[in-house]
């Protein structure tokens, strides 16, 4: 049977996040291991508002606030340590940071100003998903 699509149109944030508080005030509790999961109007909001985020940071602001290498940047973004030379290099023939490299940085960024302050079971879970998932 093929998948309901849902039309993917710009979400107002605000709108977006009453709308979310709304529906977690009547959520029912989901089944565990019963994949896949549906996706209810919940699901769909948080797609949407994902993926119209602007979640980024550029290479040159990561590496002026954090003392690391560039060996350390490409590790993080899962790129290669030319890559990410690249980015600091005026030449014509290197390429920017994809959306994906920016996105990375941000994350990276989160975590180590606010490491502290996730929950222990939520770093489990982004941690062990894989694992879990293959089970």
């Amino acid at each position: 049977m093929a998948k309901k699509r849902f039309v993917h149109h710009p979400i107002n944030y605000h709108e977006g996040m009453e709308r979310l508080e709304q529906l977690g005030q009547q959520r029912e509790p989901r089944e565990e291991n019963i994949y896949p999961y549906p996706i209810t109007e919940r699901e769909q909001i948080l797609i949407l508002l994902y993926s119209y985020c602007q979640l980024g940071m550029t290479p040159q602001r990561f590496y002026q606030k954090w003392d690391l290498t560039r060996e350390d940047m490409a590790l993080i973004c899962s790129c290669s340590v030319q890559t990410v030379n690249g980015w600091f290099s005026t030449s014509r023939r290197c390429y920017p940071p994809t959306a994906g490299h920016l996105r990375h940085l941000a994350i990276m960024d989160f975590l180590l100003e606010d490491f502290e302050t996730i929950p222990k079971e939520l770093l489990e879970r982004l941690c062990l998903k894989e694992e879990r998932m293959e089970n």
